[in-house]
């Protein structure tokens, strides 16, 4: 046994040590997680059963015609055509596009975004940050992929290739060539546009980071040249217009401007293709190979996904809010049996989130589940598109449901909303994880246990910085989905369910097919309240601060009054983090009397004396568990019938092993 799986047995059994230990003081259940391993119910037939035989329905070649209502500022227009090369795992593409300045001033270049350059050498930004590791996925020896400008013209043939350059404005990494400026010959005036054409080649590496593939299996995404976004005067918050330009980082994902998307796509005549948007011509069939033309407008990105495997599926949907859907279900064929699944979850997400916040506006929503190995692929949205997680486990539990549902509302917070995932990465991720806990708990009855998850903030950080600003990608990820959704959890605490899907409904309804910013979010909830909130994002989202109140110490004495034995019982409460009250304390007295108390919490520190006729027993913080952002509530309850000493000694230590077990073995 080496020394580190010594430490970690030590720490397994010191935890349950502490467990029963804890119990008995009677705040055990916080370590009970009602959500965290919550499985599908089991069937009442548990007997063997055969795999059912595979069966797929032929894809429908019906085409479809773009509405004529536009629903964003369309700053950009791709025309792409597309070749998968199966046998080297490469697309040969080429594009022309034409990029419509919004701003008031002239523009003489453009940057354009080239992903797959991330995983061309492990000397890349984003392979140095995340070290070739990404959620639970890792890079293996055949992860290697780049992406290759060709050619470059305008309109009229004349090569702009000489003038394109590599630059990392973020860390100044010669290694990385994700981002490239471009000089155009002359400026773009306000409100004109540029039209370029371009040929590409991308090495896919194999599935990793959202990208690749596995098998005979592709995932197409952040696959073509893609244009950053050029903000204008008060997108959020500028005071002046300019690029907004970020390499590919280990922790970010991505941002761009709307637009249209016309996609010729070629594979192998046996494959099937899910993409954004849908078909606007059949498929056509030449030399053994299919080529299929999609359409999508008013997004701002195109991804696909290709496999001879999957088992296509269709069904449409319509309800309040979702005026008619074709739901296109790509099933890996160890999934077969479980299609009505990803249809219930699928159906669901539609339903509630176009009742909370607003109406689906696409005509197409497809779903792709990734072979097993291919979850590098799994967990991932793309407008009208969104990827579960792979086929591993042909009995998934509820994560199976869950995931599906957190893609899907991605749809609203990253698809229509459209952040900066760059620099504000919690406006989607937070806002996505809050939707999916609500619609978990209201169509699947599984709540969250925000106790536990909030035991898992041991380095809060601020919510809006630069998502390479984390410490690692299990710091970003702690703060930026579960700290974040705690935060507007605690909202929802003070202002009430029916106001926080007001405050929601009022932010997508202002803000989709914009680039809002944090302070826009604070002003709706500011409008909706009609109070201020500074306090409390200065804090908890500008700031790193978590909400812990403790029972700092208590004592009782006996005291006499007219003749009368009395106790007077002292306790002292701290507020050792941000201000998130009212704050209910509970006194238990020996005769059975409990006397509750609320602080306002807003001093650094309370105290309670009491004069009662028997003493005290204990004294707890907030036993309903309402303040969801207590991190340390080891330190909520403290008993009166130990010796000073000892109470002090234990409070401290309890509280120091809950951190060090956490920082070791939490994410």
């Amino acid at each position: 046994m080496t020394p580190r799986h010594a430490k970690r047995l030590l720490l397994f059994v010191l935890a349950a040590v502490l467990i029963g230990v804890t119990a008995r003081e009677g705040f055990g259940d916080a370590w009970l997680s009602q959500y965290t391993y919550a499985f599908a119910p089991a069937k009442a037939n548990t007997a063997p059963r055969a795999k059912p035989v595979p069966q797929s329905t032929p894809e429908p070649d019906s085409v479809m015609q773009p509405k004529p209502v536009e629903l964003s500022k369309r700053v950009v227009e791709y025309h792409i055509g597309v070749q998968l090369d199966e046998k080297n795992k490469t697309l040969h593409g080429e594009q022309t596009v034409t990029w419509t300045n919004p701003g008031k001033n002239p523009v003489s270049e453009l940057y354009f975004h080239l992903y797959p350059n991330a995983f061309q050498s492990k000397n890349s930004t984003f392979m140095r940050e995340s070290g070739g590791k990404l959620r639970n996925d890792k890079a293996t020896l055949a992860s290697t992929g780049s992406m290759r400008i060709d050619t470059l013209e305008t309109t009229e043939g004349s090569s702009l290739l000489p003038r394109l350059h590599y630059v990392q404005p973020d860390d100044g990494n010669t290694n990385d060539q994700t981002l490239a400026k471009l000089r155009l010959p002359g400026p773009v005036p306000a409100g004109s546009s540029v039209t370029l054409r371009m040929k590409f080649e991308v090495k896919l590496p194999e599935v990793f980071a959202r990208m690749g593939y596995s098998g005979d299996f592709v995932m197409a995404g952040q696959w073509f040249p893609k244009l950053a976004v050029y903000e204008t005067a008060g997108t959020r918050g500028r005071t002046t217009e300019g690029w907004n330009v970020h390499q590919y980082h280990g922790n970010s994902e991505f941002y761009s401007d709307f637009g249209i998307y016309s996609v010729k796509i070629n594979v192998p005549e046996s494959y099937k293709v899910a993409a954004t948007g849908f078909q606007t011509k059949p498929t056509t069939i030449a030399n053994e190979r299919r080529t299929y033309q999609f359409y999508a407008d008013d997004v701002h990105d195109f991804g696909w996904s290709a496999s001879p495997d999957f088992l296509y599926t269709e069904e449409p949907f319509s309800t309040d809010g979702v005026p008619g859907v074709r739901i296109k279900l790509y099933l890996d064929p160890h999934h077969a049996d479980l299609k009505d699944r990803y249809l219930h979850a699928a159906k669901s997400a539609l339903a509630k989130y176009a009742e909370w916040y607003g109406s689906y506006p696409y005509s197409t929503l497809s779903i792709v589940v990734p072979p097993k190995g291919g979850n590098g692929a799994g967990g991932m949205e793309y407008p009208t598109l969104v990827t579960a997680f792979s086929a591993e486990n042909a009995n998934p539990g509820y994560e199976l449901e869950r995931t599906v549902v957190h893609e899907i509302g991605h749809q609203y917070w990253y698809g229509m909303v459209a952040t900066n995932e760059f620099e504000e990465a919690w406006l989607d991720e937070g806002f996505t994880s809050y939707a999916e806990d609500k619609l978990m708990e209201s169509v699947y009855g599984v709540e969250p246990n925000l106790p536990v998850e909030a035991s898992y903030m041991t380095d809060p950080a601020p919510l809006k910085q630069l998502s390479w600003s984390y410490n690692s990608h299990n710091h970003y990820a702690e703060n930026v989905y579960m700290r974040a959704k705690l935060v507007l959890v605690g909202i929802e605490k003070q202002v009430g369910p029916q106001a926080m899907r007001k405050i929601l409904r009022t932010y997508f309804q202002k803000y989709k097919f914009k680039h809002p910013s944090t302070a826009d979010f604070q002003r709706v909830v500011e409008q909706v309240t009609r109070t201020k909130w500074n306090e409390y994002f200065s804090q908890f989202v500008y700031g790193k601060e978590m909400a812990d109140y403790a029972v700092e110490s208590v004592h009782v004495r006996p005291v006499e009054e007219g003749g009368t034995k009395l106790y007077e019982s002292i306790v002292l409460i701290k507020k050792r983090g941000g201000t998130n009250g009212p704050v209910p304390i509970v006194f238990q007295f020996a005769d059975g009397t409990t006397m509750p108390k609320t602080w306002d919490g807003h001093e650094t520190h309370v105290q309670f004396k009491m004069v009662h006729a028997s003493p005290l027993i204990w004294a707890a913080i907030d036993p309903k568990n309402a303040n969801v952002l207590d991190n340390k509530r080891n330190n909520n309850f403290m008993k009166a019938d130990l010796p000073e000493k000892t109470r002090t000694r234990w409070n401290i230590a309890v509280s120091k092993f809950v951190e060090g077990l956490f920082t070791s073995l939490a994410w």
